[in-house]
């Protein structure tokens, strides 16, 4: 075997495996291994919200565990293995981390979002070289981490639980074990093939030549060859074998014994030479076509169908909305993952999320919010460009035609827009009335105006939570005569009455004073620059503004959600 007189130099060392695998334990003992097996007490319970690639938390993990057993195995005798190996497996699809099931249904779950599609297989090894200085433990470490591509056929409902029954899946992340049963469901794999099964040895092996016989810079221009060095190599492993001296390093050299430092590195994926992978980025530039899954299945009334139904098949869902069955099948996945559907042998359900938010007729619906958001703002955002070097709204290039009332021209220019604009506005409003209506202590008013106040959403909260108030909505007359529709408007009166004093409660969306950190207002300054040519602004900016009308006492409140409030008080001479 090529790898066995690599192994074999090891043979002299007290060698640690830090895993109870059975099988890490099987391709080590294959190659002719010696070692002993002390399972790491490490706790997995490392952030993996923190690594910026599942690989990192592999590597890392890895390395502790590793690291316990050094540590714990001096403590306990004061002497110390010469090498402790440690690993992980981290088993990825998009940027789902797949563990361990934790049943049945979590094996279906699992293995449901790997078929028909390519998944990675990531093991995170670390090697830890123990040395005695001073009666203490010194430890230095090398890690790496060996990725491998598995594709999964298109898998039956039959053939899936039938290997769940098998009970393999229940002690594998990922659901599976390629070198066995589960085998039968790999259609390809690229890559090191044992490294899916639970350890790279070939890549194990390249790692121990690094660490013990590195390359001399005269060696670097010579034969290049992507194989293990022989042994002869490795005379820092061990004693120099029998049959006189050994050969130095320039007679070895001579005799055709060269490496390619070079062509190693690039093929070592370590974590010194490749940057943080960009998971972050990727998921914004990707974050579009999620927006766009979503508005589909809201327009499609997906949520609305299995609205307080029982779970349906991909089959018949498509054939109530009109569509084809792989399309929706593969929407009613992507919906799934996103954590709006539930996925069973029995099919697609609402999870609370999308009954509470994503059906129109839902008690806190965002419904009409999404439509809005699909059918205007998806168009208006095409023309951001546009809107950035012009600095107006974009409603002349959506339309083609010049919107001289944004309002009455765009927003309200029929009746179906206008109920998406109401909806959305009634959406939003709901979610944050609570909030707003209790941000301040509104006790010494008697009285209050909400002006744009659309189907009275805030209204009837502040009445609500302040029973002594009375509130009056101002909206153009065909908003308040949609408002029915939505709830009653709440107390109206002719004209708003002010006493000795006077407040004002704005409700925006904030930006920061220095414009840098408010996401959510820094986008929807964007979003107003593209819709109606307005803008957003600070704090400081509003109190400015304010000032010069009388209001010169303000407070804000930051409410946690999308909009913000702020309280402005003028006390009469």
């Amino acid at each position: 075997m090529v790898l066995f007189p690599v192994i074999g130099k090891l043979l002299h060392k007290r060698v640690v495996l830090a895993s109870a695998s059975p099988r890490r334990q099987e391709i080590l003992s294959n190659a002719g291994l010696r070692f002993e097996v002390v399972p790491s007490r490490f706790k997995e319970k490392l952030d993996k919200a923190s690594f910026a690639t599942p690989y990192g938390y592999a590597m890392e993990t890895a390395k502790q565990k590793a690291l316990e057993v050094a540590n714990r195995m001096y403590q306990k005798d004061l002497r110390a293995p010469d090498m402790v190996i440690g690993a992980d497996i981290s088993q990825t699809v998009g940027r789902l981390i797949l563990e361990k099931p934790v049943d049945k249904q979590d094996a279906y779950r699992m293995l449901s979002q790997l078929s028909g599609r390519e998944h990675s297989v990531c093991t995170g090894v670390a090697i830890v070289q123990c040395l005695l200085a001073d009666n203490k433990l010194d430890t230095r470490v090398s890690e790496f981490y060996e990725e491998t591509m598995v594709k999964f056929s298109e898998l039956s409902e039959d053939l899936l639980w039938e290997y769940i029954h098998s009970g393999e899946p229940m002690d594998k992340a990922g659901g599976y074990g390629i070198q066995a049963l589960g085998g039968m469901l790999v259609e390809s794999v690229h890559g090191d093939f044992l490294n899916v099964v639970g350890f790279p040895l070939n890549h194990f092996c390249k790692q121990l030549i690094q660490l013990y016989d590195p390359p001399r810079p005269e060696d670097l221009q010579r034969v290049k060859h992507g194989s293990i060095p022989a042994v002869d190599t490795f005379e820092d492993l061990s004693d120099v074998d029998e049959g006189g001296p050994a050969p130095t390093r320039r007679d070895k050299a001579e005799a055709g014994v060269a490496r390619d430092a070079t062509a190693e590195a690039e093929g070592n994926r370590t974590c010194e030479t490749l940057p943080p992978f960009p998971t972050r980025l990727l998921e914004l530039i990707n974050g579009f076509k999620t927006s766009k899954a979503l508005f589909t299945a809201c327009k499609l009334k997906v949520f609305d169908l299995l609205k307080d139904e029982a779970p349906q098949k991909a089959a018949g869902i498509a054939s109530k909305v009109d569509a084809s069955v792989c399309g929706t099948e593969r929407l009613l996945d992507f919906c799934a993952c996103l954590g709006f559907l539930e996925k069973s042998e029995q099919g697609y359900s609402n999870t609370e999320a999308a009954n509470l938010y994503l059906t129109s007729d839902g008690d806190w619906s965002l419904h009409g919010f999404i439509m809005y958001s699909s059918e205007v703002t998806w168009n208006l955002f095409t023309h951001l460009e546009f809107a950035v070097r012009e600095g107006r709204n974009q409603h002349h290039r959506v339309q083609g035609k010049k919107a001289e009332d944004v309002f009455q021209d765009v927003l309200y220019q029929s009746p179906e827009t206008r109920l998406w604009f109401m909806q959305t506005m009634h959406g939003l409003s709901k979610l944050n009335a609570r909030y707003i209506a209790t941000a301040f202590d509104l006790s010494g008013f008697s009285s209050a105006c909400d002006v744009g106040g659309c189907t009275g959403a805030l209204a009837q909260e502040l009445v609500r939570e302040n029973p002594h108030l009375q509130v009056t909505v101002f909206d153009l007359p065909e908003t308040i005569e949609l408002a029915a529709h939505f709830q009653p408007a709440g107390p109206q009166a002719a004209q708003v009455q002010f006493a000795a004093g006077a407040g004002l409660l704005l409700v925006e969306t904030l930006l920061d004073e220095e414009k840098r950190e408010a996401r959510v207002a820094l986008l929807q300054s964007l979003n107003m620059l593209v819709q109606v040519g307005g803008r957003e602004r600070s704090p400081g900016e509003y109190q400015r503004l304010l000032e010069q009308h009388g209001f010169c006492q303000v407070q804000v409140a930051h409410l946690g959600g999308i909009l913000d409030a702020m309280l402005a008080t003028r006390v009469g001479p």
